[in-house]
């Protein structure tokens, strides 16, 4: 076990490494720092000692070393278009996208697996067939297209919930800012959580839906029946429990794709978090920032995968049993 543990975590620091040469080439060849930190009026000179002062001149290997290792420490430098160190502008809305991502989840979870269950053991009920019909929308429909629908829906015809904004937020502690203790804001995270866990609720669904119905028709399964078993004993104690190993999996790739991928979500619905914040970099070329982005997201992924492998490991007993028996 121990062993597995550090090639992973090896693994996951030559990723972090390869994530910061790219980081690192944004700031090298798009577009000159120089010029976005002085004014027109700045002389050659000038440009030139700052570009001294800044290490620019350095051989690259030292530069990248120096990115490295200020990265380590969540330096990534001053924002060009805000004038603000990127940590204390990334840390200020993660909060929102982290609080989006983990209701998404959650929700995406918990249906995925209540209606992949529900859909396996009744496939031949109306209400089965029904479920899988509606599920099509999140795998055809594009993201923002379901955000703009639930917001004139329940937004603009039937005035329910908010169609934009986090709502009113409360401090926790010295930096975290949280609409979960507020009326206004737990309204507020409803409709774009739904738009942000729709695509993963549907796919979580499919694949508890067909891994249940594999595991269904297996000997051990025939086996459990002949003895006696219940059927909530079978379902539940015996097919639920082998589906849910490639469930981990694919839940965990999901939740690091949603605090990836909630740019379009926080645009449709105007959500203060770091997704807004990349959009508004890329649109002004703020390199420091996107490459704090992509750092962030590169660590978020690596995490995440790591988080799995260890639990895919703890799950699956054969994984276990193989390598004991190639060390022997």
């Amino acid at each position: 076990m121990l062993a597995f543990i550090i090639r992973r975590v090896l693994q996951s620091v030559l990723v972090m490494l390869v994530v910061a040469l790219v980081s690192f080439s944004l700031f090298r060849f798009v577009g000159d720092p120089i010029s976005s930190m002085v004014g027109q009026e700045a002389s050659i000179a000038d440009r030139a000692a700052l570009r001294d002062a800044l290490g620019l001149n350095d051989p690259f290997l030292i530069q990248f070393a120096r990115f490295v290792g200020d990265a380590v420490q969540g330096n990534f430098g001053i924002s060009y278009r805000l004038q603000q160190p990127v940590m204390e502008l990334i840390m200020s809305r993660l909060p929102a996208t982290l609080e989006l991502a983990l209701v998404s989840g959650i929700v995406a979870f918990i249906f995925g697996v209540g209606f992949g269950v529900y859909t396996a053991l009744r496939r031949k009920g109306w209400a089965s067939n029904t479920i899988m019909t509606v599920s099509l929308i999140g795998v055809s429909l594009p993201t923002f297209l379901i955000g703009v629908l639930l917001i004139w829906v329940f937004a603009v015809e039937l005035q329910w919930l908010p169609s934009f904004g986090r709502g009113e937020v409360v401090s926790v502690g010295s930096w975290w800012r949280t609409g979960f203790l507020t009326h206004s804001g737990r309204l507020s995270l409803i409709l774009p959580a739904i738009t942000l866990g729709l695509y993963q609720m549907t796919l979580i669904m499919r694949l508890v839906r067909a891994e249940m119905l594999e595991v269904l028709r297996t000997d051990y399964i025939k086996f459990a029946r002949a003895r006696g078993l219940t059927n909530r004993a079978v379902h539940f104690g015996h097919a639920l429990k082998n589906t849910m190993v490639p469930v981990i999996t694919i839940t965990g790739l999901q939740l690091g794709s949603i605090i990836a991928f909630a740019i379009i979500t926080e645009t449709v619905f105007q959500w203060p978090g770091v997704g807004a914040l990349f959009i508004n970099s890329v649109r002004f070329v703020d390199v420091p920032v996107m490459a704090a982005y992509l750092m962030l997201i590169a660590l978020i992924f690596v995490v995440i995968n790591l988080i799995v492998d260890l639990l895919y490991y703890a799950v699956d007993p054969r994984l276990r049993v193989d390598r004991a028996k190639t060390r022997h």
